[in-house]
C-alpha cells in the first residue's frame, strides 16, 4: 500500500518490480491513472473490510499475471526488474534492447539510482569516465537513450536544474 501522491517514486520502483500496488487516495486529491493489471487505487478514509477486499484482488491478479507472463507464480518471486547484461542488452518485462556502450553506461547509472533523480555532474562521469564530455553531448545522448527506452517501457524524464529520473512509462 502507498499513500498517493507522496509515494510516486516509490510507486515507479514497486511497478517496475512488477509488484501489485495499493494506492491510498486521499479524499479530494484527483487519483493517477492505473498504469498496469498490478495496481489499484482506493479513497482514504476506508473501511478495512474495503482494503482488504483490494488486497486481496491484487494478490489473485497478481498471481495469474505472474503465471500468464512467462513468471512462475507458484513460488512467489516477482518478475525481474530491469536488467542491464555486460553486453549493453537492457531487459525489461520480457522485451529488450542493445544499447551503445555509451548510453549503457548512463543507463546503468540511472539504473542504480531508478525512480530517483540522478544528477547530471554523475551521468557525466558514468558515461565519460576519462574526462568531460562538450558542452551538450550529455542532453544529446539521454536524447537517444530516451528513444531506445520507449519501446521497452521505460522513460527518462528531465528534471530541471537537477539532473534525469528513469521510471516506467506512462500506460
Amino acid at each position: 500500500m502507498l499513500r498517493w501522491p507522496e509515494e510516486e517514486s516509490r510507486r515507479s520502483r514497486i511497478s517496475l518490480a512488477g509488484e501489485p500496488r495499493l494506492l491510498l487516495v486521499p479524499d479530494g486529491q484527483e487519483p493517477p491513472p492505473v498504469v498496469d493489471c498490478l495496481e489499484d487505487w482506493i479513497r482514504v478514509p476506508a473501511a478495512e473490510n474495503e482494503v482488504r477486499a483490494r488486497v486481496d484482488a491484487l494478490a489473485v491478479r497478481s498471481q495469474v499475471h505472474h503465471t500468464t507472463d512467462g513468471h512462475n507464480g507458484s513460488n512467489g518471486d516477482p518478475p525481474p526488474g530491469p536488467l542491464l547484461d555486460d553486453f549493453g542488452v537492457l531487459r525489461v518485462n520480457g522485451a529488450w534492447v542493445a544499447l551503445p556502450p555509451l548510453e549503457a553506461r548512463l543507463a546503468e547509472a540511472l539504473l542504480e539510482r531508478l525512480g530517483a533523480v540522478t544528477s547530471r555532474e554523475l551521468l557525466i562521469r558514468a558515461g565519460w569516465p576519462t574526462g568531460a564530455p562538450g558542452r551538450n553531448a550529455l542532453d544529446v545522448h539521454v536524447l537517444r537513450l530516451r528513444r531506445r527506452l520507449t519501446p521497452v517501457g521505460l522513460a527518462i524524464r528531465t528534471v530541471r536544474s537537477r539532473g534525469y529520473l528513469m521510471e516506467p512509462a506512462p500506460a
